[in-house]
């Protein structure tokens, strides 16, 4: 009888285990097969969505741009790089930018005139959010940018390796990489593409590495241009640079690694304190104070 019963229950949960593993199985394969499937159909589904986006999206910026050149207000050349840097190139989205900076606070006076308590507290609380919420949101996606861009980089620089000691140029090979990573990476990808259209243009190859270094504000950038302006200056072998240079990039992201794990022990002492430790002092403390509260509740006076 017990020799069966643990039979039983080894043979179920063998078999929930397996049931488990196919789930789980099953589900990354769909989850892979559905990413595989959105990047073999991406230009695709940008086509079909397109027609259907395209013409709301249009009329609202159409809006924007009237009401941005209703207002007195001139051009920003900080605020147009600033776009830059957040990667939105199109003129439309500082128009956007301008129109809710003004809108915004008007909307958000008139909601706080509505509010009953605390009137004049919350026109002036919220018409200040609504005019600082614009820059707020440019300055994370100029952020959010600036870490892809950083975290892109080594793939690019081993990249450019590849293609420098297959016997291309510089330029070939810069190109070449931007079209390796258009998926992955689409923000190098943009800037390297950009770089090729200023030096068409007639810009100085030297003028376009800075732009970019300019526009990205990045440590590994302006390290990587200034290599490629010494090599372009003095002549030095330009394969040799990229590997010293893909090797430093290497070690500093090992370095960065190692620096964010040994921040970890000074982090997780507020969740050890806060959250762990309470629970392990009920946990121990609690039935000696439930027997001790007891032994003092019936003792004899």
């Amino acid at each position: 009888m017990n020799l069966l019963f643990y039979a039983m229950v080894t043979t179920t949960g063998f078999c929930g285990m397996g049931m488990l593993a196919c789930l789980m199985l099953n589900r990354t394969a769909r989850a892979t097969s559905r990413r595989v499937a959105v990047m073999i159909d991406r230009n695709h589904q940008a086509q079909v969505a397109a027609p259907q986006s395209g013409e709301l999206r249009n009329n609202i910026l159409k809006v924007f741009t009237w009401i941005r050149e209703r207002l007195p207000i001139p051009d920003d050349p900080q605020l147009a790089q600033r776009f830059e840097q957040a990667g939105l190139f199109a003129t439309s989205y500082r128009d956007v930018y301008l129109a809710a900076r003004v809108a915004g606070p008007i909307l958000a006076l008139a909601f706080g005139s509505c509010i009953a308590y605390k009137r004049s507290f919350w026109m002036m609380s919220l018409s200040g959010i609504a005019y600082l919420l614009p820059d707020i949101c440019l300055t994370r996606l100029i952020k959010r940018r600036r870490e892809k861009i950083r975290l892109s980089v080594p793939d690019a620089i081993d990249l450019l390796v590849i293609c420098v000691d297959a016997g291309l140029g510089m330029d070939q090979a810069m190109l070449r990489v931007a079209q390796e990573l258009d998926k992955r990476h689409p923000e190098i990808h943009e800037e390297l593409l950009r770089i090729n259209r200023e030096q068409r243009a007639g810009k100085l190859r030297i003028e376009a590495w800075q732009s970019m270094a300019k526009r990205t504000e990045l440590v590994e950038i302006d390290a990587f241009v200034n290599m490629l302006m010494q090599t372009e200056r003095f002549g030095t072998p330009i394969a040799r640079a990229l590997s010293n240079f893909a090797d430093g990039i290497r070690q500093k992201r090992r370095q960065r690694a190692e620096e964010l794990a040994a921040k970890t022990t000074v982090k997780i002492i507020f969740p050890l304190v806060l959250c762990i430790f309470p629970s392990i002092f009920i946990v121990l403390l609690g039935p000696p104070g439930i027997a001790i509260s007891r032994g003092f509740g019936s003792s004899p006076n």
